[in-house]
């Protein structure tokens, strides 16, 4: 599986806007698509929250094939 970090200046980051600064996305569309149709798990679990917010330690997996790191 790949693996990929993001760091983040502010207290949270949304999912749906980590997927396109990771660059696992072209577009918001898309990951809103991806999350909608259960394809990213936060932390072990799916979710279908495109809005979820994200904290440094956090961890989301897309599809079994990248895996990102929040920092």
């Amino acid at each position: 599986m790949e693996k990929a970090s993001v760091s983040i200046t502010t207290e949270y980051i949304k999912l749906d806007a980590l997927l396109k600064l990771a660059d696992a996305v072209s577009s918001g569309g898309e990951a809103k698509i991806l999350i909608q149709e259960g394809e990213v798990a936060v932390n072990g679990e799916t979710c279908t929250q495109r809005g979820k917010k994200l904290r440094p330690g956090d961890v989301a997996v897309l599809s079994g094939r990248l895996e990102i790191t929040v920092q």
